[in-house]
């Protein structure tokens, strides 16, 4: 088939040649990584092997299913709740799902919604509710534990079909989805919260999309939605899309059947049982700073900076000020809203104007990554949104590895401070030095402020200069675009005939 070969233009060659990308070719991280195995894969060997049982697609769901089983182990010293001695934060394995059994009402046989208000939108709660009161109904009270395990063992399966739904978005690149496969932070934070539904279901959404099933991919989308709220930020770089691609139809009905899927799983709870589900509304309206966010170290820096007054007169004032500023509620909301806004629409400059037009896995990258980093909300947890859609948006390991490593440094971080802050006088912290001063937390969220901003400059930089991005020496214009793009159908991948072999 025909295709835009844009190394004649950069004079870079082209990685594929009509077979699957070997990442040990290309990548220079797996290259250098896969010298301890005997080096890259060879010019006379073929990807995929034929007649052999180790394909790529089951070698990365051998290794996603494995970070499954690893996850669930790793938060399994906290499955049964009886935490003790901060247990919960010198093993790492604090989870909401367990948490919240209680907190919700779950081990009374609570309704959510309907018997107790939730935080959570309302597929999350209906997820909730169908485990918890199964397990309310066989053990009572003491269903704590088996709420947890068939919780997690739910949101694993969702991950693990997030990855074969990103594998089956890169049909020439199979190796991608490996990223999302072995990911260090899926392992730490995959059963804290109940994100890994909304994480699948997008995944799901973008794949059918990209396949150019619009209906399909509207009621996935919207179901995303009701699960967690983040789905709803694709809305704007795929309109912005499908206006430059004049194509606004298919986008406009997947929004609309988006949005007609997610009035149908809340209108119950919108009519009858209205206060429990604008907790959710309520809740986001009424948090101030949490740990971690860009506002949470302004508001340190501006609690430290008064000691620099004797030599900047006047900061004194400008720290008191600032320091109010951010502890007001109305005003936080409306400066992380402002600056997000801002963020947006030098994404949607992007979209409209760069020279060619940037693919759709990056544009959502850009808008989600500036949420988290303008947000005054950034849970540990919400790491999952990002992982994904950094890997369709710029599958290189380097950064992305830089990028997880802020992230751990974050996570062990953020345990240690809550150790911290939670430890008292009639019950002291374990001396396993953990405990750390504020300034250390502060270092961590900077670690991951950064990283993710080099992870967010670089896809930038692999709009501007489209010749950068690996997945477009693969495929035809964008993979993920679907029906957006000119030809009106899915992308496929790029395959070079090879010119016919001479007799001898």
């Amino acid at each position: 088939m025909t295709a835009i070969d844009r190394s004649t233009v950069t004079g870079r060659p082209r990685p594929d040649d009509g077979r699957p990308v070997a990442p040990s070719r290309t990548d220079r991280v797996v290259r250098s990584l896969s010298q301890a195995i005997g080096g890259p894969l060879g010019r006379h060997g073929r990807n995929p092997p034929r007649r052999r049982f180790w394909i790529p697609i089951r070698v990365v769901l051998l290794a996603a299913v494995i970070m499954a089983g690893l996850a669930w182990l790793q938060k399994y010293p906290c499955a049964d709740g009886g935490w003790t001695d901060f247990q919960q934060y010198t093993q790492y394995c604090y989870s909401d799902i367990r948490a919240l059994w209680g907190a919700e009402r779950l081990d009374q046989g609570a309704v959510p919604y309907f018997d107790h208000p939730v935080e959570y939108p309302a597929l999350t709660g209906v997820f909730m509710g169908i485990f918890g009161l199964a397990s309310h109904a066989l053990l009572g009270a003491g269903g704590g534990t088996l709420y947890y395990h068939l919780s997690a063992v739910v949101l694993l399966g969702f991950g693990v079909a997030a990855v074969a739904s990103v594998y089956r978005m890169r049909p020439g690149r199979p190796f991608d989805a490996m990223m999302l496969a072995v990911a260090p932070m899926v392992l730490l934070t995959a059963g804290v919260n109940w994100d890994l539904l909304a994480v699948g279901l997008t995944c799901f959404f973008l794949a059918a999309f990209a396949r150019g099933r619009v209906v399909a991919a509207g009621v996935l989308w919207g179901l995303a939605v009701a699960a967690k709220f983040y789905p709803l930020l694709i809305a704007g770089p795929l309109l912005l899309l499908a206006w430059r691609h004049r194509r606004l139809g298919p986008a406009l009905s997947a929004t609309g059947i988006a949005a007609a899927t997610w009035l149908l799983v809340n209108l119950p709870f919108m009519l009858w049982a209205p206060d429990g589900w604008r907790r959710f509304f309520e809740l986001n309206s009424e948090r101030g700073i949490d740990w971690g966010t860009s506002w949470y170290i302004l508001r340190h820096f501006a609690e430290v900076g008064g000691g620099l007054d004797s030599a900047l007169q006047g900061l004194g004032a400008a720290q008191g000020w600032l320091y109010g500023t951010l502890n007001h509620v109305d005003t936080l909301n409306w400066l992380y809203l402002v600056a997000f806004v801002l963020c947006c629409s030098g994404i949607a400059w992007l979209a409209l104007f760069a020279a060619e037009p940037p693919r759709l896995a990056q544009l959502v990258f850009l808008v989600v990554a500036t949420f988290l980093l303008t947000g005054k909300v950034w849970s540990q947890q919400y790491v999952l949104w990002l992982i994904p859609l950094a890997v369709l948006a710029r599958p290189k390991w380097r950064l992305f590895l830089v990028w997880q490593v802020g992230e751990l440094l974050y996570f062990f971080g953020f345990y240690s401070e809550l150790l911290t802050v939670s430890e008292s006088q009639d019950s002291p912290a374990p001396a396993w030095g953990l405990v750390i001063p504020e300034w250390v937390f502060v270092m961590t969220s900077i670690a991951r402020f950064v990283t993710l901003t080099i992870l967010v400059v670089a896809v930038v930089r692999d709009v501007l200069d489209p010749a950068r991005d690996v997945v477009r020496r693969t495929y035809r214009g964008d993979p993920d675009a679907g029906p957006l793009l000119p030809a009106g159908g899915p992308a496929s991948v790029t395959v070079r005939t090879p010119p016919p072999r001479r007799g001898r």
